[in-house]
């Protein structure tokens, strides 16, 4: 199955930009986000789903994930937001999102909960777990990802360019449309405080104080760059439909390629605490050396080997998202689970595998 996601990527690299462009380089705006009453809250639902059918009931994708201050996870799937104890299990609240096509997600200085959804951003204040804005004027409404810089600012990828947002003051502060390789597709900001655009052909390096462009690279195999994140030396981990690259953020030099991950296509990368690096693929869950990239471990009968989003280090747990729901690996036993509040009944049928030392024949 083919994520919703990578979809929406494959029919902008398909297309082209409409015929209105701003112009090159950093647009400022002082238009603000169009704040709407909060919905109306809806009680937590219980852990089996409902037995009536609906257009999301066979979606079970979770596509994003989010530890907060207070301990808590909040998982964004194609059923909607909710947020659980991640020592339990157990559903503490679930929200009613403006659309439910979650993507991705980001904590800010304050802890206020940032979601990336089809449909623009929304920001949710974990306090009362209720919406208190939502629908920033982005280059586009469909939001592929988010990261926070080192002022605090959220920077917010798009299927059509960057936008970048003051959370607080809840200002849309500056857009990036004429971006090399069009749609944002990950995003990551390295030890120096500069933000690296995973886009359709390549990376882009954007500087965070002018949203000015400070660097592109192109041709790395696959071309389109899937995930990103920073490795406990500072060095850039790219993933693309073709493998798992390592780059240098100082000068943009690709470093070496995991050969491990040759030809895989690596959709979520996170290093844990203890600096282990967890690669999700269309094809499995693999726990890898970052030294010198060997497979250390895989993780089988997940909800499903399609991995969307990783987030480790919570309550000693690898939560990870999937094309069939929510499980977790416990990072001291090994022991993998699926969250039956969130998976297929295929997926539960695939509950209580462990993690194998090497490759599963």
């Amino acid at each position: 199955m083919i994520s919703a996601k990578q979809l929406i990527r494959l029919a902008v690299g398909a297309t082209l930009l409409g015929s209105v462009v701003l112009p090159a380089g950093a647009q400022e705006s002082d238009r603000s986000p169009l704040y709407t009453d909060p919905p109306p809250r809806v009680e937590p639902l219980p852990s089996e789903r409902p037995s009536q059918s609906s257009p999301l009931a066979t979606d079970f994708q979770v596509g994003a994930l989010q530890s907060d201050y207070t301990g808590s996870l909040w998982v964004g799937s194609h059923q909607g937001l909710a947020r659980i104890n991640p020592a339990t299990g157990v559903v503490q609240s679930r929200v009613n999102v403006p659309n439910r096509f979650i993507d991705a997600m980001a904590q800010d200085r304050v802890g206020r909960i940032w979601l990336g959804t089809y449909d623009g951003l929304v920001r949710v204040d974990p306090r009362i777990d209720q919406i208190t804005a939502q629908n920033f004027r982005l280059p586009s409404n469909r939001v592929l990802d988010m990261v926070i810089d080192g002022r605090g600012f959220l920077w917010v990828g798009t299927d059509q360019g960057l936008a970048l947002v003051s959370p607080d003051r809840g200002l849309l502060m500056t857009t990036l449309q004429e971006l090399p390789g069009i749609s944002a597709n990950a995003l990551a900001v390295d030890q120096a405080g500069q933000l690296w655009v995973g886009t359709l052909t390549g990376l882009v390096q954007v500087n965070t104080a002018t949203a000015f462009i400070l660097n592109q690279v192109s041709d790395i195999p696959g071309s389109s760059v899937q995930t990103m994140a920073i490795g406990p030396q500072g060095e850039l981990w790219v993933g693309t439909s073709q493998g798992l690259f390592v780059f240098d953020p100082e000068t943009g030099a690709l470093l070496r390629s995991v050969t491990t991950m040759r030809g895989k296509s690596v959709i979520d990368i996170a290093f844990s605490e203890t600096q282990s690096l967890w690669v999700g693929t269309e094809n499995g869950l693999f726990k890898l050396n970052p030294y010198n990239g060997a497979i250390v471990s895989r993780v089988p009968n997940l909800p499903s080997d399609q991995i969307l989003s990783l987030e480790t280090d919570v309550s000693d747990k690898l939560w990870v998202g999937t094309t069939e729901g929510l499980a977790w690996v416990s990072l001291t036993t090994g022991r993998a689970n699926v969250h039956t509040a969130f998976g297929s009944q295929r997926a539960l049928a695939n509950d209580g595998s462990e993690v194998i030392d090497g490759i599963t024949p």
